[in-house]
């Protein structure tokens, strides 16, 4: 069976880390360098950098800071935040990014997934959805939540599937920060329809909630920040939890 995978996120803005509650009231959490150390050492599957202002103020993501992260730390490392073109993704990959996650861009130009695809792999390419509940359906936002599209979640993962994106993060923007527990209903409604991993976030509060969103659905990964930043919960504890509860995780000693 396909081990679940537990995927720290490192909000970044001014070059530190942050952390908020509905993509709002913002917190500092710490150095994102001595923090992804950390969390490789916690036996983390994978790491997340997201430029979290870089696409509302119109500028790339800070490829330095990239780079400095990617020196001391020997796990997959998505970054997403800014990239607007195939230059962009190069040049993070180049920093040391492993993947790279478009969110708004691709909602402006689907057509970029498939651009990334072609020259990159889909296995680098992941789209960042952030979604709500709107009149009775789920729909996907833009820059950073504050933007509705008027997209269908469900319909918009279905096409970006088709696109060549090798992966979804898919985030609900009315549990993020709240620690109340994952939107297992439009996590199991997108991992269930679509053939490609799906990561699940927002909401994590216990270990509970991980083993609640890979028991009733078919994420293949959890991400959170804010318990692992201000170490509400320990990786390693999580995942002999997962362990003891029959979900395959990987070794975390």
């Amino acid at each position: 069976m396909l081990k679940k995978r537990i995927i720290p996120c490192l909000d970044i803005k001014d070059g530190r880390t942050v952390k908020g509650i509905h993509f709002e009231e913002i917190r500092d959490a710490g150095d994102p360098v001595e923090l992804a150390q950390k969390y490789v050492r916690d036996g983390a599957d994978e790491l997340v950098f997201l430029d979290i202002t870089a696409t509302s103020e119109k500028r790339r993501t800070i490829t330095e800071l990239v780079g400095r992260i990617s020196e001391h730390i020997n796990i997959p490392f998505t970054v997403g935040g800014g990239i607007g073109s195939v230059d962009d993704a190069k040049a993070l990959l180049q920093a040391g990014a492993d993947k790279v996650s478009i969110n708004s861009s691709a909602v402006l130009n689907p057509g970029l997934i498939s651009l990334l695809a072609a020259e990159l792999g889909s296995q680098c390419v992941v789209v960042a959805m952030d979604v709500r509940p709107v009149d009775g359906k789920w729909e996907v936002f833009r820059n950073g939540g504050q933007i509705p599209t008027g997209l269908d979640a469900i319909n918009w993962a279905l096409k970006v599937s088709e696109l060549g994106a090798g992966e979804i993060l898919l985030t609900s923007i009315q549990n993020d920060g709240t620690a109340s527990g994952f939107a297992l209903d439009i996590i199991e409604a997108i991992s269930e329809h679509v053939k490609i991993p799906v990561i699940a976030s927002g909401g994590a509060g216990s270990m509970l909630h991980f083993e609640d969103v890979f028991t009733c659905t078919h994420a293949t990964g959890a991400l959170a920040a804010s318990v692992f930043h201000y170490e509400e919960i320990h990786i390693p504890a999580l995942k002999q939890f997962l362990n003891e509860n029959k979900i395959p995780v990987r070794s975390w000693i």
